[in-house]
């Protein structure tokens, strides 16, 4: 895959996620920090909607669709072409010169974190316990924000696809044996971590509603804000993991989109 056509791809993902919230990735991230215990899912059909189903005095319409051969013959010419354009771009992501579908990458020497990426997440998790705390960084691609990589805003539709890069950000939550749980939003900019806000967490009920946060960070004491930049890098929360992690999340997001595309072949082949 080229430069353009990644690049071109990456943007397609960025004006899909526009359209959403940050804040239920931010909520599913501290879930994904915190939750001890599956999340139990919506049920499809509400009891109230079921009821009325069951009742005898209500009749469900049904549309059936046409099983002519014409039909039949129709669905499977639309399933095999869409087999065909799957297995394209399967073979155009994993044989390009650029693809890191494959790459190992190695981590920085002297990396104090584990690494936590579970298949199938869209986040990984940094790891590690210092000086009796634990710390967690939640890392996501942010498809809705680029980084900031031509100062010269030229118009040029080829440069911007060229030069596109989906932003690196963090949600990271330092935790001590007993009380609170301190939690920072992060971001990279082009030469440093920025702390976007903050916020203590009630332990027992991270998630709670209506909880008082704080003032937006930028409006923070100047020395206080940078002495909660010095808190995290001392931490190993700092600027210098950018390179690294932008590498991996690259190649993450490809390995995902290529698994994502062979279970969409394999559920069109049944």
């Amino acid at each position: 895959m080229s430069p353009a056509s990644l690049a071109a791809r990456l943007l397609r993902r960025a004006a899909a996620s526009s359209s959403s919230s940050s804040s239920p990735l931010r909520a599913l991230t501290r879930r994904s920090l915190h939750a001890s215990a599956p999340v139990p899912l919506a049920r499809r059909l509400p009891s109230s909607a079921a009821a009325a189903a069951s009742s005898p005095g209500i009749t469900a319409r049904r549309f059936l669709a046409s099983q002519s051969p014409a039909s039949s013959s129709s669905k499977a010419s639309a399933d095999e072409n869409l087999r065909r354009v799957i297995d394209s771009e399967i073979e155009c992501v994993v044989q390009s010169e650029e693809s890191t579908a494959d790459k190992h990458i190695d981590l920085p020497d002297d990396f104090p974190f584990e690494v936590i990426d579970n298949p199938g997440d869209q986040c990984i998790t940094l790891k590690r316990e210092f000086a009796g705390e634990t710390i967690k960084a939640a890392v996501y691609t942010n498809f809705d924000t680029e980084e900031d990589l031509n100062e010269d805003d030229d118009g040029n539709s080829d440069t911007d696809k060229e030069s596109f890069r989906p932003a690196i950000q963090m949600v990271v939550t330092i935790q001590k044996p007993e009380g609170s749980i301190l939690e920072f939003d992060c971001n990279f900019n082009d030469d440093e971590l920025a702390i976007e806000n903050m916020r203590m967490l009630n332990r027992d009920n991270p998630d709670a509603d209506n909880v008082y946060e704080g003032p937006p960070f930028s409006i923070l004491d100047e020395s206080l804000q940078k002495a909660m930049h010095r808190y995290l890098e001392v931490r190993g929360i700092k600027h210098s993991l950018h390179d690294w992690l932008y590498e991996y999340m690259m190649s993450k997001d490809e390995k995902e989109y290529v698994v994502w595309l062979k279970n969409m072949k394999e559920f069109i082949g049944n």
